[in-house]
């Protein structure tokens, strides 16, 4: 589990929402920085992603995911299942200790270092030290509200932080 970080995202009538808070913890006792940005748009604005694990590790796997979707015309599965394969062969790579979600209004990903791509079921995905918490706010949410994918996002990321000591309610929240 990667402490410091929750990364929740909702794929919910078309709309694909990913929201991440900002806090970085160093050491696991002491918060290093309260507005951190975790997620972003990548291949030019039409797919989100988020990181929980390294800052640094994290970027270097975005910059080989858009490398992959470049290469395949930004095919957000093949893409994936490209980095992943690489992910777990490659020496490097291998030493990254980050976990990607990615996502488009058609289709939500989690990309983890060990090879996985795994799709949920629901349309929902989160993960880093308050993933369960926010998975579990947003998946009621989605079940017994009318919000939107937006909306139980940034809401499931609240519900994390108040119950997790590694996520703050400094989000950041991208919407496709």
């Amino acid at each position: 589990m990667f402490h410091g970080t929750t990364i929740v995202a909702v794929l919910k009538n078309g709309c694909c929402a990913l929201a991440g808070d900002g806090q970085v913890t160093f050491g696991g006792n002491t918060v290093m920085k309260r507005r951190a940005v975790k997620v972003r748009r990548i291949y030019e604005g039409r797919i989100l992603a988020g990181f929980a694990g390294s800052v640094a590790d994290a970027l270097t796997l975005f910059a080989r995911y858009e490398e992959q979707l470049e290469k395949y015309q930004g095919n957000l599965r093949r893409a994936a299942v490209e980095l992943a394969g690489a992910w777990r062969t490659d020496k490097y790579l291998q030493r990254l200790e980050a976990l990607l979600v990615v996502g488009n209004t058609e289709s939500l990903l989690i990309i983890s270092g060990s090879g996985e791509v795994i799709e949920p079921d629901d349309g929902i995905a989160a993960v880093g030290s308050g993933g369960p918490f926010a998975l579990a706010a947003a998946r009621a949410l989605s079940r017994h509200t009318s919000q939107s994918a937006a909306e139980i996002a940034r809401n499931a990321l609240l519900v994390a932080g108040e119950i997790c000591v590694f996520t703050n309610d400094n989000i950041v929240l991208e919407q496709l």
